[in-house]
């Protein structure tokens, strides 16, 4: 079974850094494409950003561009996300979440098959 645990939330300040990790276990990386998702008090989940199973392709919600980063390496089964300039407005709970190796990012952005556990991270200073 497919299982993903995430790790690296917390409290930063505005204009900090956080980065993310997403460790996958069951299965290989490399049959997967990763996607982060968020969800904000009130607010509908958001696609946050989307890898394909190789990297070769990536998606970013407009409201991160510039700003997040998402990456992957396959070897140690692990996809990262890296978050800087934060601002206020990217306190969520955020998921690392998987589907099949085919599954388009942009697809991957909107729906995921697997989910992890979702942690906090809080903007504020």
């Amino acid at each position: 079974q497919l299982q993903l645990v995430e790790s690296g939330g917390g409290l930063v300040q505005p204009g900090g850094s956080l980065r993310r990790s997403c460790a996958v276990s069951g299965f290989s990386l490399d049959y997967y494409a990763i996607g982060w998702f968020r969800q904000a008090p009130g607010k509908e989940r958001e696609g946050v950003s989307c890898i394909s199973s190789t990297g070769g392709t990536t998606h970013y919600a407009d409201s991160v561009k510039g700003r997040f980063t998402i990456s992957r390496d396959n070897a140690k089964n692990t996809a990262y996300l890296q978050m800087n300039s934060l601002k206020p407005e990217d306190t969520a709970i955020y998921y690392c979440a998987a589907d099949h190796w085919n599954t388009p990012v942009q697809a991957m952005c909107v729906h995921a098959s697997y989910w992890g556990q979702g942690t906090q991270v809080t903007v504020s200073s």
